[in-house]
């Protein structure tokens, strides 16, 4: 990235961290603790039990700090990451990449006040985060979504989930009610045999279709005034571009300008609060 120094690079697989070194520079680090005092900003991205452990003392330090999705194994871990950061004032992003997907960038100024939204989130068995469910680990994107179309406090939920390779949950559906009215219905796998990454949000004389693998949007609307009603729309133009890209590039350019980031600390931790909602109705059911 332009304007953009990495300074180093610290990983418990030094061969794999010696590797990216090579290829786009930096020092390798075997402790954390060696970066603090030589960087402006940094990236946690490890296994979510590792996040506080990680990041807190760069919080503290007052490193601007942006912690991969979930932001932490606990609500109370959250917590201290937030407070952290609040304390020292510094910055603190949570990486739920979607919000940066460009088809979910441009479809979020024509979603207003949905009454029915459905998500589908399927993948293929991961070699990677199971140490944790597919709320944490999938599910979370879109409710982390969720929270920022909706906007409006979650009074019922109900979930169910069932494990299939691992000891936990590989497929959940969960389906939210909010005070608005709005009704949510959210499934994750990461066990299907192709991928699939929809979103649909329906409202009043509208229609709004997202996928987030393809990166296209569909809008259709309802339009009166003639003899008889009509449905218009259609594709939308959508710039295709690496949300991971888009998500660092916001986080640096907050870093910069001192302005809030896409996905605050806060953020992540209410979609922490709805996913451990989600988790916990599942044990029950």
């Amino acid at each position: 990235m332009d304007g953009v120094e990495l300074v180093g690079i610290c990983d418990t697989n030094r061969p794999r961290a010696e590797e990216i070194a090579s290829k786009f520079g930096g020092q390798v680090f075997a402790d954390p603790a060696e970066l603090l005092g030589r960087i402006d900003a940094v990236t946690v991205a490890v296994p979510t039990i590792a996040h506080v452990n990680v990041a807190l003392p760069f919080l503290e330090a007052g490193v601007a700090t942006l912690v991969e999705k979930p932001i932490a194994p606990s609500i109370e871990d959250a917590d201290r990451l937030v407070d952290a950061a609040e304390r020292s004032g510094t910055m603190l992003a949570t990486g739920h990449t979607e919000r940066f997907n460009p088809a979910v960038a441009t479809a979020l100024p024509l979603i207003s006040e949905p009454r029915f939204i459905e998500i589908h989130r399927l993948g293929t068995f991961p070699e990677r985060s199971l140490d944790i469910d597919v709320i944490f680990d999938l599910m979370i994107h879109d409710l982390d979504l969720l929270l920022s179309v909706v906007k409006s406090e979650v009074v019922a939920v109900e979930a169910v989930g069932v494990n299939v390779l691992t000891p936990k949950a590989d497929i959940a559906n969960a389906r939210l009610r909010f005070a608005s009215g709005c009704i949510a219905n959210v499934t994750a796998s990461r066990i299907s045999r192709e991928r699939v990454r929809k979103a649909r949000f329906f409202q009043h004389d509208a229609y709004v279709s997202i996928d987030y693998a393809a990166q296209e949007l569909e809008v259709f609307r309802l339009v009166k005034g003639g003899p008889r009603p009509i449905i218009h729309g259609g594709r939308m133009e959508v710039t295709n571009e690496e949300p991971l890209r888009r998500e660092l590039a916001d986080f640096i350019d907050a870093v910069r300008g001192g302005r809030r980031p896409g996905v605050t600390g806060h953020d992540g931790r209410a979609a922490l609060a709805l996913a451990t909602r989600v988790a916990e109705v599942m044990e029950t059911t």
